[in-house]
């Protein structure tokens, strides 16, 4: 379970990680520059946004989706369609950023995307939706249409073999004449209701910007072909990824942190099982230790975070005092009795290390009551360091005992070895929540999308 800390906080520490915030600084203005210099409509839209917007936060997030969307028009299909989800705080200007990226011609559909929630007070209406943007490549776009349920009364009149008549409005009337008793309903509207996920729905991962799997599932369904492919180049949490596998589809998911591929391989183990990890590969991920040596230089955070992501652990919060000393933990059981929750710490070093780093992690289980302690390093540990952790003594499960005290190199790891704790098939791991099995099928266009 992602964001959510045991007393049900928000955990900020992962949220940065996730942190989508944009900024006009020296990689936008390198965007802005890049994309106006290559000149075409794509670059007048942008000084013309410079122009009318200044040098603010919205002409970063512009600048930066520039090319970003150039290059996917580059690798769409002809016969593709790519859909942008926004909120009305930037669908205005993103649509005129589509139009001269995939030229106005190209635009199919705004779709709002309506949903309820707690309401806020505040001066301004309530708002309850988002928009979603629907552009082809071509004239020409792969599209299976969708239908909505016809109200019971329709239902019953369909059945009976009648016409079907509705007056709208001054327009005078419309006469609907069902083709056949098994009609299959109303062709679906850009106006789609499908709820936020709910607090305890099982598919909820507590990911700050989680879609319904509805929502994606009705998207794939619309515009890709059964042998088609899904490409989300900012997939989060793996929604749109999950929804894909479970149609049928092809995919593709891109993300910049591995805190995000470690959500989505772990939302797939649950959904699919073991087998899955035979359907796909992960491409840029370190595997070997020089790889986890360049991370760790390059982004010693995302480095802390693919570590613990090898050993299924999350990132701990970055608080003062009591939990100073520990970079993720990971929480099982191992009792009938579920509300004696055990812990695991860990500890991340990339640089050199010694005796003195494993006799701190030693105080900080004491100090937090673990049942074990992890200290994963890059260098092998020394004599004195694997002395120190062995006079930690033992954690005694009712399955045998462990070491309180564990050192796991990052070859350790990339060769799979693992933490000397109750295996799987004996605890209940609340590190991440499972969501609802699923098995891979073809949704066709007569089947319940919601």
């Amino acid at each position: 379970m992602l964001f959510v800390e045991q007393d049900g906080s928000q955990a900020s520490a992962q949220i940065k990680a996730f942190d989508d915030t944009w900024q006009w600084d020296k990689s936008a203005a390198a965007a802005y520059q890049e994309v106006v210099e290559a000149g075409g409509p794509t670059s007048l839209a942008l000084q013309s946004f410079r122009q009318f917007l200044g040098e603010n936060d919205m002409l970063a997030y512009l600048a930066m989706m520039a090319p970003r969307l150039l290059e996917l028009k580059r690798v769409l299909k002809p016969t593709g369609t790519i859909y942008l989800h926004c909120d009305p705080t930037a669908s205005h200007y993103l649509k005129m950023l589509m139009d001269a990226v995939f030229g106005p011609v190209n635009f199919r559909n705004e779709i709002i995307w309506c949903y309820k929630r707690w309401p806020a007070k505040q001066d301004n209406f309530q708002q309850m939706h988002d928009v979603i943007l629907r552009y082809g490549k071509s004239k020409t776009v792969v599209w299976n249409q969708l239908y909505e349920d016809f109200t019971e009364q329709t239902k019953k009149r369909i059945k009976g073999g009648m016409k079907i008549e509705h007056i709208v409005g001054d327009s005078g009337k419309i006469l609907i004449r069902p083709t056949s008793k098994k009609s299959l309903g109303v062709a679906m509207c850009d106006y789609w209701n499908i709820p936020m996920i709910a607090g305890q729905a099982k598919e909820r991962l507590h990911y700050p910007t989680q879609k319904p799997l509805a929502l994606l599932r009705r998207i794939i369904s619309a515009s890709c072909p059964t042998d088609g492919v899904v490409l989300d180049p900012f997939c989060g949490c793996g929604t749109a990824v999950d929804a894909a596998q479970e149609l049928g589809r092809r995919w593709i998911g891109i993300d910049i942190t591995p805190l995000a591929i470690n959500a989505i391989k772990g939302r797939l183990l649950g959904r699919y099982g073991e087998s899955i990890k035979q359907e796909y590969e992960v491409v840029g991920e370190p595997t070997t230790v020089p790889d986890a040596k360049q991370l760790a230089e390059e982004n010693p955070y995302h480095f802390q975070y693919w570590a613990l992501g090898l050993v299924g652990a999350r990132p701990a919060e970055e608080k003062k005092g009591a939990d100073k000393g520990i970079d993720g933990r990971l929480f099982f059981h191992d009792e009938t009795d579920a509300a004696k929750t055990k812990q695991i710490v860990f500890s991340v070093k990339a640089g050199h290390t010694d005796v003195s780093h494993v006799r701190d992690l030693r105080g900080v289980i004491d100090r937090e009551n673990a049942a074990i302690g992890v200290l994963i390093v890059m260098e092998d540990a020394t004599k004195p360091m694997r002395t120190e952790a062995a006079s930690a003594d033992f954690y005694v499960s009712p399955f045998g005992k462990h070491p309180r005290l564990q050192i796991l190199t990052i070859s350790d790891l990339l060769s799979g070895k693992g933490i000397d704790y109750p295996s799987a098939a004996q605890r209940i791991d609340k590190t991440f929540k499972k969501a609802a099995k699923a098995t891979s099928k073809d949704e066709s266009q007569s089947l319940p999308l919601d």
